[in-house]
C-alpha cells in the first residue's frame, strides 16, 4: 500500500521495471492492466492497442523507482482503448517525438525530427493531413531544434519512407523508443512528469480516435484499483535503465 498524495488514489499498486513472471515477483503498468482488463497475466494484454502500450511499458521502465507509482491512475484508462484506426500508431509516434525534440540529445534530435516528417507524411497520405493545431504543435517543436529540423528536411527530401504496413509500425516503434529514451536522459529536470504527461496525452488521442465509451465498456467487470495484496519490488537505486540495460528487459 502506499500514503495518499495529490496525485495518486489511496489504494495503488507498487509498480517495478521490466517483465514479470507472476504478479508476486513484482508487476509493470501493463501487467496490471491485464490484471484489471480480467486476462491472462502479461505485459502485452488484448485489452490494449499495441503501440499505446509499448508506450506504456517503456514509460513505465524509464520513470524513476520514486515517481513509477505515480503511473497507477493512468492504467485503468488504457483498458479498451484497442481499435483499427490506423492513425493510432502514428499519432502516439508524433506526440512523443514532439514532446522529446526540444529536450533530447543532439543526436537524438535529428532522429526526432525525422520521426515527426515521417509521421506527418504518413499521416497525410492516408487521407489524414494534420489540422491547425496539430501543424502549429509540429511548427514549434522545430522552432526549438531548428537545425534538427533543417537537416531532417534534407535528409526526408533524399530519402524513400516506408510504405509497407509491418516497415511503418516498425517505423512508429523506433520513434516511440528513441523519444521515450530522450526524455527519460535529458539533463534536464521533471522527466518523470514529462513522461507521464506524454502517456496521458497520448491514451487521450486514443480514446477520441475509438470512441468515449471503450474505456468504459474495457473497465466494466474489472473491479477497482483496490488489489489484496500489494507487491513491492525493490531496486538499490533510482536511476533511469540505460539503453542496453533497457532493451535487455524487454523488446516490444
Amino acid at each position: 500500500m502506499t500514503k495518499r498524495t495529490d496525485d495518486v488514489p489511496l489504494i495503488v499498486p507498487v509498480l517495478s521495471a521490466g517483465k514479470h513472471r507472476t504478479p508476486r515477483s513484482g508487476g509493470c503498468f501493463m501487467e496490471f492492466a491485464s490484471y484489471l482488463a480480467g486476462e491472462r497475466w502479461s505485459d502485452h494484454p488484448a485489452c490494449t492497442h499495441p503501440a499505446l502500450a509499448f508506450l506504456a511499458r517503456l514509460t513505465n521502465d524509464c520513470s524513476s523507482d520514486r515517481n513509477r507509482s505515480q503511473l497507477a491512475e493512468l492504467i485503468p484508462s488504457v483498458i479498451g482503448l484497442n481499435g483499427d484506426d490506423d492513425r493510432v500508431e502514428l499519432l502516439i509516434a508524433l506526440r512523443v517525438a514532439m514532446a522529446a525534440l526540444p529536450i533530447a540529445s543532439e543526436e537524438r534530435q535529428r532522429a526526432l525530427a525525422v520521426g515527426i516528417l515521417s509521421c506527418e507524411w504518413q499521416l497525410s497520405r492516408r487521407g489524414y493531413p494534420p489540422g491547425p493545431e496539430l501543424r502549429e504543435r509540429i511548427r514549434a517543436a522545430f522552432d526549438s531544434a531548428p537545425l534538427a529540423g533543417s537537416w531532417a528536411r534534407d535528409f526526408v527530401a533524399g530519402s524513400a519512407l516506408p510504405t509497407r504496413e509491418r516497415a511503418i509500425s516498425r517505423m512508429a516503434e523506433s520513434i516511440i523508443r528513441v523519444g521515450v529514451l530522450g526524455i527519460a536522459q535529458a539533463c534536464t529536470a521533471g522527466a518523470d512528469a514529462k513522461l507521464r504527461d506524454v502517456l496521458r496525452g497520448a491514451i487521450a488521442d486514443c480514446a477520441a480516435l475509438f470512441g468515449p465509451g471503450s474505456v468504459e465498456n474495457g473497465v466494466a467487470g474489472a473491479g477497482a484499483l483496490d488489489l489484496e495484496e500489494t507487491v513491492v519490488a525493490r531496486r538499490r537505486n533510482n536511476a533511469v535503465p540505460q539503453r542496453e540495460g533497457l532493451f535487455a528487459l524487454r523488446r516490444g
